[in-house]
């Protein structure tokens, strides 16, 4: 996580603001030292949170820690099942039909939350929400989603990159003068576009992620699973002019 950190070019600070994680136990965590997480069920919402922002496998990290710090989830035994089965039988015989229901309701829903507590989902829910793009209104350059229609042509000295996201990553887009036009993590299933004079400067932190397109080229993945790769695009490049 520390080296995934340093790649993306953020500080413990930067880290913490994006996960509203406390800094002390980002460093812990990434020193191995969990003490701080208050156990591991908050430990695991920690590793999903930071993994995802810096564009990391979540369930992946999730795994590592359990198998080399002993941390599992509880089981739901069957018998906490059939005991509110047993339990909701047995009342029906001394409420009327609309209190039965009413109870009914409410056992499953206690059921539902305790299946989805115990199986892990719980943590998912604690994530940080996906980067919003830190976008500089004089950067010179412009950002759509890529569901707008593009223009079939490229005006002489500028790019459109577009990028299609398969799977959360972490990415940052700059414009020639280094301005950042994004930076944050895409979703799964989203696809982005940013148009700029001269050239776009890109960092990826899971290149096969990704697909690109540039100025109406599909260039494909860029790399590899897990792979950090940097990419310079310049006016004139691939695609119609």
């Amino acid at each position: 996580m520390a080296e995934a950190r340093q790649r993306a070019e953020l500080t413990v600070g930067q880290l913490s603001s994006r996960t509203f994680i406390r800094e002390t136990i980002i460093e812990g965590i990434e020193r191995d030292d969990f003490s701080a997480c208050g156990g591991d069920f908050y430990t695991r919402g920690h590793i999903r949170a930071i993994a995802s922002t810096l564009g990391l496998d979540p369930d992946a990290l999730v795994r590592e820690y359990e198998q080399e710090h002993g941390g599992s989830r509880p089981n739901i035994r069957a018998s906490t099942l059939f005991k509110v089965d047993n339990l909701l039988h047995q009342r029906s015989h001394r409420m009327p039909n609309w209190t039965m229901l009413a109870a009914v309701a409410v056992a499953l829903i206690v059921v539902v939350v305790l299946v989805r507590l115990l199986s892990g989902s719980g943590e998912k829910a604690g994530q940080t929400a996906v980067e919003l793009p830190v976008v500089h209104p004089n950067a010179g350059a412009h950002h759509a989603r890529a569901q707008e229609p593009a223009a079939a042509r490229v005006p002489n000295g500028t790019v459109v990159l577009k990028v299609y996201a398969r799977k959360p990553s972490w990415i940052t887009v700059k414009d020639a003068k280094g301005h950042a036009m994004f930076q944050g993590t895409l979703p799964e299933g989203a696809a982005s576009t940013w148009t700029g004079k001269d050239k776009l400067k890109v960092v990826i932190g899971d290149a096969g992620a990704v697909r690109l397109e540039v100025n109406g080229k599909d260039l494909g993945t860029p790399g590899k699973d897990g792979q950090t790769v940097r990419r310079t695009f310049a006016a004139g490049g691939p695609g119609p002019r």
